[in-house]
């Protein structure tokens, strides 16, 4: 079993001040930033930071990649009912649960019981969100068609009734009642 990274045993605050280091200084001079570690209290090599450096680099690029791409599936795909949201949640829930079998110490399990647990709120909480929303509606269908159906002057069109309902039941689920 190879040794572990001497890194990631850092105070949570100094591996945050060495991230953001290694971010602002574009990944370059891993001598320096051992002499700051020195100077910290932290004996860690240069080749070390550089290993480490490397993979948080290419983390951070697949991130950005994956940033722009799920910007740009957004800006091209409507999404009222939320799936891209609860596809996300459900990408970091596997990741999470990825990063939990390969955890290298019992340390990071309850950080990631926090992050899962939240994970699980959002995802019932855009459940929940949803279903009030397609509710609202629902409700707001039944008062239009409820108010046109009488005839006179309040009356809409049928052309203009069926393109609130195509509006109104993108949203509500063919399940509701249609006139």
């Amino acid at each position: 079993m190879p040794q572990r990274s001497k890194i990631i045993t850092l105070p949570e605050d100094i591996l945050a001040d060495l991230n953001q280091r290694l971010v602002a200084g574009k990944f370059c001079d891993y001598t320096a930033l051992a002499e700051w570690l020195q100077s910290q209290g932290f004996d860690i090599s240069r080749s070390s930071l550089h290993r480490y450096g490397q993979n948080f680099e290419e983390r951070l690029a697949a991130i950005t990649v994956a940033t722009e791409q799920a910007r740009a599936v957004a800006d091209a795909a409507r999404d009222d009912e939320g799936n891209m949201n609860e596809a996300l949640i459900r990408l970091v829930q596997t990741k999470a649960f990825d990063a939990l079998i390969d955890a290298e110490s019992a340390e990071s399990l309850p950080k990631m019981g926090v992050m899962i647990a939240k994970l699980s709120k959002a995802s019932v909480d855009q459940k929940k969100w949803m279903a009030e929303t397609r509710k609202k509606a629902a409700a707001a269908l039944k008062n239009i068609e409820e108010k046109t159906a009488t005839g006179g002057k309040k009356s809409l069109d049928p052309e203009t009734l069926r393109i609130i309902r195509e509006e109104i039941y993108g949203i509500v689920p063919a399940s509701s009642p249609a006139n």
